[in-house]
């Protein structure tokens, strides 16, 4: 004999509008958040009560079809281990979600490839928006999603110039140049003049190698490329990268690295060494994660306010998706700040 399988009805929205003593219409208003019909604040909150009460969830896909939408924004980043981006993505969701948006995040590990696989998986339809930090893909390979009606903020390195902006595509931006000139100009007041710096060669690597060049510039110091060495923006490029320059004679007094991850490794370089921070080498980071305060020394690094700087990345896409800015894509630039701790 067949065993009977027990079903358990699911509330509705009609259900829903019984507990809360309101019409369905005005449930609906309240659950797509309506911006056209002014709900009460009480009668707004009877509602909300009255869905955790009953355990409703909402029918996605029959709200997408209604509205075209599918309220969910990607996130593109290179590196999920890299420190920086889950403060980046904290901001980034907290904004999706006062929003109604859920959030997918894509990594690529820097690689063309997969930046490219990212860019034909959101390009099915899947979501309204789209976050990038891109190492590989320029504004032409972003124009398919830009003709579906996909919007697209980036995270660069630097200011976008040139007629392409058109485009409605958005660029968020710190001045990683002015930054990184800052942070070695700091290292020169603190009197060094033997200054080496850790790179990488993809996204803001060349801006920031840039910064170290002028402002060695600015004091007169020739660029001494002996001093400069690619630790790929990773912690193990760092100490591999760091060794090397602890190995030239005279060795730096003072070293930049271009990221914290890098500089986590040249910090345990110098230690390997017997040598001691910032004593017999002073050493700055870049993006002040959450590492940098806990470390000893706890490390002089440049903030770049990564939880800010996703918050606004998200609220350009949402004004984009709303239509409430011109047509003509935008630059908008974020702040940065030298911390001054123990390392130098």
């Amino acid at each position: 004999m067949a065993r009977k399988t027990l079903q358990i009805k699911k509330p509705t929205q009609g259900d829903v509008a019984a507990r809360a003593g309101v019409s369905q219409a005005m449930v609906s208003y309240v659950l797509n958040d309506n911006p056209v019909f002014s709900v009460p604040a009480e009668t707004r909150q009877r509602i909300l009560d009255a869905v955790d009460e009953l355990g409703y969830i909402p029918n996605g896909a029959a709200r997408s079809l209604r509205t075209r939408k599918t309220y969910t924004i990607a996130s593109i980043i290179p590196d999920i281990t890299n420190p920086f981006y889950p403060a980046f993505e904290r901001g980034v969701q907290e904004s999706a979600e006062s929003y109604g948006y859920d959030l997918i995040v894509y990594n690529t590990s820097g690689v063309a490839e997969k930046e490219r696989r990212c860019l034909r998986s959101v390009q099915q339809g899947r979501v309204d928006g789209v976050i990038g930090v891109f190492f590989h893909m320029t504004a032409r390979d972003l124009v398919a999603l830009l003709d579906r009606g996909i919007a697209v903020v980036r995270l660069e390195a630097k200011k976008k110039e040139g007629s392409k902006y058109d485009l409605p595509l958005d660029n968020l931006y710190v001045d990683n140049v002015a930054a990184a000139r800052t942070a070695v100009d700091y290292l020169i007041g603190r009197g060094h003049a033997r200054i080496g710096m850790l790179y990488g060669q993809r996204g803001p690597g060349r801006a920031r190698v840039l910064g170290y060049h002028q402002a060695l510039a600015q004091h007169g110091i020739a660029v001494d490329q002996d001093l400069i060495r690619d630790g790929d923006f990773r912690e193990d490029g760092g100490y591999r990268a760091m060794r090397e320059l602890l190995g030239l004679s005279p060795r730096p007094t003072a070293v930049f690295a271009a990221n914290d991850m890098m500089a986590m490794g040249a910090l345990l370089a110098v230690r390997e060494a017997g040598l001691l921070v910032p004593w017999d080498v002073a050493l700055a980071g870049f993006d002040d994660t959450p590492i940098t305060k806990l470390v000893t020394p706890s490390l002089t690094t440049v903030t770049q306010f990564q939880e800010e700087l996703g918050r606004r990345a998200a609220e350009m896409l949402f004004e984009r998706l709303a239509g409430t800015v011109p047509e003509r894509g935008r630059n908008e630039e974020m702040p940065y700040e030298l911390i001054v701790r123990e390392s130098a």
